[in-house]
């Protein structure tokens, strides 16, 4: 079956002027640079449609990056927002509509979710949540959230998709069984189906496990071996810290049958990297860390990708994240929705988005949907290097009946998810 591409496709042709003038708006914002695109208004019209979006953030303690060329970051996933609300405004200011965004961001010691149901209790029911699972379900089952659309746009945790699924949180960043499903794909096309897995001990380390799994049972692959990284990596920041990788890894990679790739399972960032040329044979290093499977990457510049890429970093004055790439997308959705419907009601624009008239273009080829049994956002996995992309799933010749992207992750026939009603 072929997938619905955009800006071309039968639903755009019943489009009214609205839809159409955003289609001829995006092909614009692909084709000039930067520097030549108008700023957008940054107070409403008189007499524009005004949409209100709330980003929900905390400042979870997190590792420092492994390697001095990674920064820590204290903006990650609202730059994203903010970029989206400038081009929805891009577009709105046509048509006589506005959107607005109004950031909450908890400090690590801080209670997210009392300060997210300040908000709610204000009407704000469009929700970019850029949240750790505990703290997604927790307001998402807030009565105040009821009738409110939630964007995840940070966890991939499987059982959000599945027996924890709600009827109000749709999923924007992909799980972890289309991110494994994304690159066991690859590695079949490859025909490299001895597996040797070596995972760690967070949590995120374990559900990315689980997802590992299921796609070596669902490809035909073989994990030869599963060992879990128990040392204390030590710091390359120290003179003998290199010493004591180099001693490490070859240890832990040593005496496996025979195996084509090691997959690695270190969601928690505290050993993947070190994997890298450091192994006891000399395999390449996929999961985690080496070929990863991500909705975004720095490296990708295909369909007018660079583009966004370059849009975002004359904002932020960096690179674009996963995390950021996922919250602009969000922000997308909702403009999408509301610019060819214009009406901005959470309940008309969850109708919408889960229509067959549905399609936002994310810079990837076709147009991104939801899948009505999960809200997990179909799209295309990118499969990246540290430095250049090496491939995009879903691979050729993995069909399906509908969609060739719900040949990642789980399909309708498989899933657990019962919508919770509240």
């Amino acid at each position: 079956m072929r997938e619905r591409r955009l800006p071309i496709s039968g639903a755009h042709a019943k489009l009214g002027s609205a839809a159409v003038f955003s289609l001829v708006l995006g092909w614009l914002v692909a084709a000039y640079p930067a520097a030549a695109i108008p700023e957008a208004p940054t107070h409403a019209p008189e007499g524009a449609l005004v949409t209100k979006i709330l980003y929900v953030g905390k400042r979870y303690p997190e590792p420092l990056p492994l390697s001095l060329l990674d920064k820590d970051l204290t903006d990650e996933g609202v730059q994203g927002a903010r970029l989206a609300i400038k081009e929805n405004n891009m577009t709105g200011r046509l048509i006589e509509q506005h959107f607005e965004l109004t950031e909450v961001v908890a400090d690590a010691n801080e209670d997210v979710v009392t300060k997210a149901r300040a908000e709610l209790a204000k009407k704000q029911g469009l929700i970019i949540a850029d949240l750790e699972p505990s703290d997604l379900l927790a307001m998402a089952d807030l009565p105040e959230a009821k009738g409110a659309i939630i964007f995840n746009v940070r966890s991939s945790r499987d059982e959000l998709r599945q027996q924890d699924c709600r009827q109000n949180v749709f999923h924007i960043i992909p799980n972890w069984a289309m991110r494994a499903d994304a690159l066991a794909q690859y590695l079949s096309w490859k025909r490299w189906r001895r597996w040797l897995v070596v995972y760690g001990t967070t949590p995120g380390d374990k559900d990315y496990l689980v997802a590992i799994r299921r796609s070596a049972q669902k490809y035909g692959a073989k994990i030869v071996d599963e060992r879990s990284y128990e040392f204390d990596a030590g710091s390359r920041r120290t003179d003998s810290g290199h010493q004591q990788i180099q001693t490490q890894m070859p240890m832990l990679t040593q005496g496996a049958p025979d195996y084509d790739i090691i997959f690695a399972s270190d969601v928690g960032e505290a050993f993947g990297d070190y994997l890298l040329f450091r192994t006891y044979e000399p395999r390449p290093v996929v999961g985690s860390q080496g070929l990863q499977a991500v909705a975004w990457h720095r490296t990708f510049e295909q369909y007018g990708g660079t583009q966004l890429q370059n849009r975002f970093e004359k904002q932020a004055r960096r690179m674009m994240t996963e995390r950021d790439y996922t919250s602009w997308l969000g922000v997308r959705v909702v403009g999408e929705a509301v610019t060819r419907t214009a009406i901005n009601a959470p309940a008309d624009i969850k109708r919408y988005i889960l229509s067959k008239d549905f399609a936002v273009a994310g810079f990837k080829g076709i147009g991104l949907t939801f899948r009505t049994w999960d809200h997990q956002m179909r799209q295309p996995i990118l499969l990246s290097g540290p430095r250049t992309l090496v491939s995009i799933s879903p691979q050729e010749g993995f069909l399906h009946q509908t969609s060739l992207a719900d040949t990642l992750g789980f399909d309708e026939p498989e899933t657990k998810c019962r919508m919770q009603k509240q």
